[in-house]
């Protein structure tokens, strides 16, 4: 499928931009932008702009969030004694999915990649060590937040995420703190974010001491 509209190509080039999509999806996409009706585009847009204007990352947990802090750090009904450690905002979405975590998150934004140039600098690990040394945000729902307890590393299964996992456990280690690891009933090599509930519940409970 080759388009004549210069516009077009310049669309499916910003497409080629976003992850996992390759030049066929990309065409595909533009096509069908050009079927949609325009109030639709117009709301597309403003949802993207939207995105950049008014998300920002919650100061406590790192998330993606409207409000600062976010729902999940406000949240009164949330157990602040226990830190889920996430890749990404979508991991906790998936987590949340399951109805079996009622712990607060803090999300890495990535997992330490030499070859992509990634390592422990370019993550929030400083911010998480603050966290369970006491010495990040302290009022997150109007009181004193309580002291971590456990620290579950819920990072994905693969080479990346385990030397994530291993350099975060020797950083918490000299902390009065439980560091788990989730149950290996996750494929190695999958992604969190596409899990099922029901795998993901089983992993929850059946997590590991690191």
């Amino acid at each position: 499928m080759h388009f004549s509209s210069e516009s077009v190509e310049v669309l499916i080039e910003q497409f080629l931009k976003l992850p996992t999509v390759g030049r066929k999806t990309a065409r595909r996409l533009a096509a069908w932008v050009l079927k949609m009706p325009r109030g639709e585009v117009e709301a597309l847009v403003a949802a993207l702009l939207a995105v950049k204007d008014r998300v920002s990352e919650c100061p406590i947990c790192q998330n993606a969030t409207d409000r600062l802090p976010c729902a999940l750090c406000r949240s009164e009904k949330r157990d602040h004694s226990v830190v889920c450690v996430v890749e990404e905002s979508s991991d906790v979405a998936a987590l949340e999915r399951t109805g079996e975590y009622s712990g607060v998150y803090h999300v890495l934004h990535g997992v330490i990649s030499p070859l992509d140039g990634i390592g422990p600098d370019e993550l929030k690990i400083r911010e998480l060590v603050s966290r369970v040394a006491g010495k990040g945000e302290t009022n997150t729902i109007g009181n004193e937040a309580p002291r971590i307890e456990e620290v579950i590393l819920a990072v994905n299964p693969t080479v990346e995420g385990d030397t994530t996992a291993f350099y975060i456990s020797q950083l918490l280690s000299s902390f009065d703190v439980t560091i788990t690891r989730l149950a290996r009933g996750l494929p190695i090599g999958g992604d969190l974010t596409y899990v099922d509930e029901a795998t993901l519940s089983r992993a929850l409970e059946g997590r590991r001491p690191m």
